[in-house]
């Protein structure tokens, strides 16, 4: 079933993916184009405050022209452990500090066409601690919300962003035990 790589190039680049070119030979000897993205990995944080309602953002997503609300995300930063990114970024996106950080899966969202993969976590006693330290192309508002309202906005379509609704449905099926 594996595919073999015969030509592989980088077809363009920007801050956030790449777009790679590559020409593969299929098991039965034909050679097909295969374009894909190559992405860096990425950590989604579930932050709950000590008081038990979640910490989510509302931020502009261009591609979509809106304003979507979601868990606070991002890239890993070079050689960076994925536990140490849910600090940095949760600070960065909302001025929040995680407490406890608990691992609850990791995922390739999209393999079929992008290398992405998403790290999942958990982070409880997260207590405001600084200013947000956002990216040029962010535009951020912090919020707190309840976990029931959360679940809701996944079932009634007001929490478009994949990343989080998954964070929120896998957080629901195991009855938040982890």
């Amino acid at each position: 079933m594996n595919w073999t790589t015969v030509e592989s190039e980088l077809a363009y680049t920007c801050e956030g993916f790449d777009v790679i070119n590559e020409t593969v030979e299929l098991p039965d000897g034909e050679r097909a184009a295969f374009d894909w993205l190559r992405e860096a990995e990425s950590v989604v944080v579930l932050p709950f405050t000590p008081e038990k309602r979640v910490v989510v953002i509302d931020e502009w997503r261009h591609a979509v022209g809106r304003v979507n609300r979601g868990l606070p995300a991002g890239t890993l930063e070079g050689d960076e452990d994925p536990e140490a990114a849910v600090g940095r970024e949760l600070a960065e996106e909302t001025g929040y500090r995680p407490g406890d950080i608990e691992h609850m899966t990791s995922v390739e969202p999209a393999n079929g066409f992008s290398d992405a993969v998403f790290h999942y976590f958990v982070a409880r006693g997260c207590e405001e601690a600084t200013e947000q330290d956002l990216d040029p192309d962010e535009t951020i508002e912090v919020t707190t919300t309840t976990f029931e309202q959360l679940r809701e906005a996944v079932r009634e379509d007001d929490l478009r962003d994949g990343r989080s609704a998954f964070g929120v449905l896998y957080y629901l099926l195991y009855d938040g035990q982890l």
